[in-house]
C-alpha cells in the first residue's frame, strides 16, 4: 500500500522559510494528485495546497497564496511545500496526502 513520510518541519522565527518533503513509495506516484493539508491544535484540518499528476497546475489555499508553493518529483517520488514568509498563523502539523494515504504529519511552529 502507498506510505508516505514528511520530513523538514521545526520551530522558527516569524518571516522565516522552511521546505517540506514528502516521500512516496507503494504506489503509482506520477498518477496522483498531491495535497498538504494542516492541522492546528483544536482545529480543523485545512486545505493548503495541490499540485495535479502532471506538476502543470497547482493550487494554494488564500491564506498562504504568495507564501507557500507546492512542487513534485515525478522521478524521486516526492512532493515538497517551500514556506517562505512564515507566521505565527502557520503553525500546524503538516500532512501530505495522496489519494486516499496521509501521512504521519510534521510540525511547524512559528514563533513571533
Amino acid at each position: 500500500q502507498v506510505q508516505l513520510v514528511e520530513s523538514g518541519g521545526g520551530s522558527v522565527q516569524a518571516g522565516a522559510s522552511l521546505r517540506l518533503s514528502c516521500a512516496a513509495s507503494g504506489g503509482t506516484f506520477s498518477w496522483y494528485a498531491l495535497g498538504w493539508f494542516r492541522q492546528a491544535p483544536g482545529k480543523s484540518r485545512e486545505f493548503v495546497a495541490a499540485i495535479r499528476s502532471s506538476g502543470g497546475t497547482t493550487y494554494n489555499a488564500h491564506s498562504v497564496q504568495g507564501r507557500f508553493t507546492v512542487s513534485r518529483d515525478n522521478v524521486n517520488n516526492t512532493v515538497y511545500l517551500q514556506m517562505n514568509s512564515l507566521k505565527p498563523e502557520d503553525t500546524a502539523t503538516y500532512y501530505c496526502n495522496m489519494g486516499a494515504a496521509w501521512g504521519q504529519g510534521t510540525q511547524v511552529t512559528v514563533s513571533s
